[in-house]
């Protein structure tokens, strides 16, 4: 017998088979709000809170609306309940999000309280947030004029107005903002949700709440349960506490899309560049369909399949034809449902504007070939099989797959109020797409949606030279003009405003507002640390090592090869060499034959290397390259079979397809590096003084891609030299005495896989190498990027080790403290950057970081005062507990099969010990404010370091030169 409050009228009730569930749909009879419940034995729980949100222009008001109504609501009246929640809960996903047409509250907890805690932390904050009390919300996270004194600069400041000037410096950001507003004109979709930096300024505060007065109702809502929860319990408690105070509406965020095209569009768009980078051949061509719908979930994925055949597998027939016409160097696909109709884009990279037209006709005559001749079979088994390995297996890192299913979930009940469930029951669907191989089905949907559709469009992103510095010029005018035309009294209100803004920033929670916000004792967290499973074995001379959980027959396999003989020129080549392996012909495959051949049988094979710094001496670390796989085990044999052919059987001499995965490598390096700025500088940073880091640093960071640049440039001349090191560094990888075998699997699955590995190691290199002497620090360089972007990443570095100082759990701790207290604080909130991090290895090195930041020199000024915090540091037990409680957070959060054995075959690595594990959590658990005073002189000699990197804007990094020991161009020929 079902039991449901009588306050709800359930819709539809649905076994979910696929992801072992049953699903139920409610309408809340007074408020209307639907309500979605997942029900299975998943502790994972998750819940969310959507509104569907259709903005009318690019002000951002929904984006700033996802920041400021988690600074503080009805019960819980503290500043920054969000920031309070992640110090002190135990949650396993705590975030919000806003998209082209919603905004998504989603939270996720193992604890049965503390997810009770955060759902209505959250429900009380989407409902009864304090913006209408504090104007002063809107314009920390929204925007804000900024004067400090009559005589000082006029600026605009603000969270939101200072990620999306990050945002905005993207090629590729501003490529799919075009994409969008360029198939939807004149709908939600035509209009920039984030906020356009230009357009965001001109928000007022009545506007912003308007927004949720007409949005943010239950009668607009979408929630969602998931996991082994109390349904009765949860949905009672929705009644009660919020829903039953809302009387049902009509809310007018109906979306609607434009008339359906009668020819293609075409968009121009500009983006910035730095002086050191090159016009030619750096400009995007896009071309994009409107197709179907979303709630269409059978040919919603037969596209992203088709998207598979033509774009982004290896020897993609589209992508090759784009490729071989000269139309660019890096092709890439993209098929998505998020919206209400899909849209499926053919993207080319570093091209030329002139092309633009040839570009759309390639397309065309390439895709009448294929329909005229037929896709290939075994590439769409390929794609298929791809997908329904990832769904059943169902592994999305550290992300709840309660989560995952969650926004799935949106693709069709945003559009339809009956139809929650279709993305969870895939495995029909998959069956389907199966039998239509071979049947015209395919075929088809390329001539209805891509090459008959009017509804399209042709998208040009050209590059120029210093525009945001430019901009930034004109809009510093702008300001100036404005401040002249104020009068006396005028500027002196600014000013008072401005301070104003700073002493709420200043003036901390009081403790009864901070109270109020719901957490967990110390006796609620377990006291026993993780563990490990490394299961050795010596088989023939091997080292085979075990990790036994239970992985639904599918066997994890990591061939791990020691890169000990591997000579520092080398090194940016083993990069490259990670790329290529795979991705090549071989002797008996196509390269495209040979990535179908794998993923119909297997979850893929993929080439990675490793730097693991060992535990027990400061001044060691090993490099790894290895080779990775996952498949049922019955299938390991075909997965050991082909990569035998890929490390005895590759054709390395096939320098025309080098040059496309250079120019791909090139490509990706570029958007990473500027994307992930914080994390590149901390790894360049550290690069000065670390020998690990150094060696990181040639292998993936802003060493590898300097040498893919400079390779890229000169590949005619180099071509045969790159052939002949690549066969010689494959010698001095793949060889018997450098194999290292990990296996996460069942026990009744591993003496299989470790024959299958004995058997390939017999195949291995075994003449004598040399053992090099490497040296892979940098020298403190004290560098300064300069990028096309309007903001910074500016990072500290250094080690506590090198004074002499041990690790020890509190340093956990301290990361908490100051990311989300002291660095919080003064970066984020009175800073205006998007974010700030810090962290301190085991081994000593550490860091301080920010992203996307408008600041450089004040945010070191901000690191600089990080030991005088930190000996001042004083909470109260209940502070304490708190930040104890957000650290094991971070420690305990779920991991799947895959990602414990990976964890455990790390602390194998890097000889960390349980021992030691444990010591950690007992540290954290008994941690008082003294333990993190003693850290003062660890902080001291972290900035004694002196390690500073940064990359940002020309103008701003050169403003500022005395910062650095070097300044120099990030993306462009001057080499470093």
């Amino acid at each position: 017998m079902l039991n449901y409050p009588d306050t709800y009228e359930l819709v539809l009730q649905e076994e979910l088979p696929d992801i072992h569930s049953t699903g139920y749909l409610f309408r809340h009879k007074k408020s209307g709000a639907r309500v979605a419940v997942v029900l299975n034995d998943d502790e994972n729980k998750v819940f969310h809170i959507t509104f569907r949100t259709t903005p009318v222009n690019s002000k951002g008001t929904p984006h700033i609306m996802e920041h400021s109504v988690l600074c503080g609501s009805r019960k819980y009246p503290s500043k920054d309940p969000f920031v309070e929640l992640v110090k002190g809960s135990l949650n396993t996903f705590l975030n919000a999000m806003t998209y082209s047409d919603k905004t998504m509250y989603p939270i996720a907890s193992c604890n049965d309280q503390d997810f009770k805690n955060l759902m209505d932390v959250y429900l009380d904050a989407v409902f009864y947030p304090n913006i209408y009390k504090r104007e002063e919300i809107f314009l920390q996270e929204g925007w804000h004029y900024e004067l400090k004194s009559p005589e000082e600069e006029l600026i605009y400041n603000g969270v939101v107005y200072n990620e999306m000037k990050g945002a905005f410096s993207s090629p590729e950001d501003i490529l799919d903002r075009k994409i969008l507003n360029s198939l939807f004109p004149d709908s939600t979709y035509g209009v920039e949700s984030g906020g356009d930096p230009s357009c965001i300024p001109e928000l007022s505060y009545e506007e912003f709440l308007d927004f949720h007065r007409t949005y943010y109702h239950p009668s607009n809502s979408y929630i969602y349960i998931y996991g082994n929860v109390d349904m009765q319990e949860r949905l009672e408690y929705l009644d009660r506490e919020y829903l039953s105070a809302f009387d049902a509406i009509e809310v007018p965020s109906e979306i609607i899309l434009p008339e359906k095209f009668e020819e293609m569009h075409t968009e121009l768009g500009k983006y910035s560049i730095s002086t050191a980078d090159s016009e030619e051949d750096n400009t995007y061509l896009s071309f994009n369909a409107a197709i179907g719908s979303s709630l269409d979930v059978r040919q919603a994925n037969a596209y992203a399949v088709i998207e598979y055949v033509l774009l982004s597998a290896p020897g993609a027939p589209l992508k090759q034809a784009l490729l071989d016409a000269g139309l660019g160097k890096d092709i890439s696909g993209s098929y998505d449902s998020g919206t209400l109709q899909p849209v499926f884009s053919i993207t080319s990279k570093y091209a030329n504007a002139a092309d633009k037209d040839r570009f759309v006709e390639v397309i065309r005559t390439e895709l009448e070939r294929i329909v005229e001749e037929g896709l290939d079979r075994k590439s769409l088994m390929a794609g298929i099989n791809s997908s329904e390995f990832r769904f059943r297996e169902a592994d999305f890192g550290t992300f709840p797959k309660g989560l995952m299913y969650g926004i799935d979930m949106m693709d069709t009940w945003l559009y339809d109020d009956h139809c929650p469930f279709d993305y969870l029951k895939q495995l029909a669907v998959f069956d389907f797409l199966k039998k239509q191989v071979g049947t015209g089905y395919y075929e088809e949907l390329i001539r209805t949606g891509l090459l008959n559709n009017p509804h399209t469009s042709l998208v040009v992103i050209e590059p120029e030279k210093g525009l945001n510095d430019r901009m930034e010029e004109e809009l510093a005018k702008k300001l100036a003009a404005y401040k002249e035309s104020l009068t006396a009294e005028e500027k002196q209100a600014l000013v008072e405003k401005t301070e104003n803004l700073h002493s709420f920033q200043e003036t901390p929670s009081t403790k009864e507002e901070l109270e109020t916000i719901p957490m967990l004792k110390r006796e609620d967290i377990g006291k026993e640390a993780y563990t490990f499973s490394n299961l050795e074995e010596q088989a023939e001379g091997t080292t085979l090592v075990r990790h036994d959980y239970v992985t639904n027959g599918v066997c994890y396999l990591d061939l791990l090869f020691d890169m000990k003989y591997v000579p520092a020129e080398y090194i940016p080549y083993a990069g490259l060499l990670k790329s290529v392996l795979g991705f090549i012909d071989t002797e008996n495959y196509k390269y495209g034959e040979l990535f179908s051949e794998i993923n119909i049988e297997t979850g893929g094979i993929y080439a990675n290397a490793q730097v693991i710094q060992d535990h027990k001496n400061e001044d060691t670390y090993r490099t790894l390259f290895g080779i990775r796989t996952k498949a049922l085990a019955e299938k390991m044999p075909f997965a050991f079979s082909m990569i035998e052919e890929i490390l005895l059987r590759s054709r390395l001499e096939d320098t025309r397809r080098l040059y496309e995965i250079v120019s791909e490598q090139k490509s990706t390096l570029q958007e990473r590096l500027c994307a992930a700025g914080h994390q590149t500088a901390v790894g360049r940073a550290l690069a000065y003084t670390s020998e690990a880091y150094g060696y990181s640093d040639a292998l993936s960071g802003i060493g590898y891609y300097k040498f893919i640049e400079d390779l890229e440039a000169h590949f005619e001349e180099r071509k045969e030299e790159l052939v002949k090191k690549l066969k010689f560094l494959m010698g001095l990888l793949f060889r018997q005495d450098t194999m290292l075998v990990s296996v996460t699997s069942e026990e009744e699955a591993y003496t299989s896989v470790k024959n299958l590995a004995l058997e390939l190691k017999k195949k291995l290199e075994t003449k004598e190498a040399e053992l090099p002497v490497l040296h892979m620090v940098l020298g403190q360089k004290n560098e300064g990027f300069l990028t096309a972007g309007q903001v910074q990443f500016v990072a500290r570095t250094g080690n506590y080790r090198k004074a002499g100082l041990p690790y020890t759990g509190a340093l956990r701790i301290l990361k908490v403290a100051l990311s989300y207290d002291y660095l919080w604080i003064n970066i984020r909130v009175k800073g205006g950057a998007y974010g700030c991090m810090s962290g301190f290895g085991v081994m000593g090195a550490s860091y301080f970081a920010s992203y996307r930041d408008p600041n450089l020199g004040a945010t070191n000024e901000v690191y600089e005062g990080v030991t005088d915090y930190v000996k001042n540091f004083h909470v109260d037990e209940r502070d304490m507990t708190k930040y104890v409680i957000g650290t094991i957070s971070e420690i305990d959060t779920p991991l799947t099969a895959r990602s414990k054995g990976l964890r455990s075959m790390t602390a194998w690595l890097s000889h960390t010990t349980q021992e030691e594990v444990q010591k950690e959590r007992d540290e954290i658990l008994s941690a008082t404010e003294k333990d993190i005073q003693k850290l003062a002189p660890y902080m001291e000699a972290i900035l004694k370091t002196g390690s500073l990197c940064a990359l940002g804007g020309e103008e701003r990094i050169k403003k500022e030169k005395e910062l650095f020991g070097e300044i120099k161009p990030l993306i462009g020929s001057e080499g470093c």
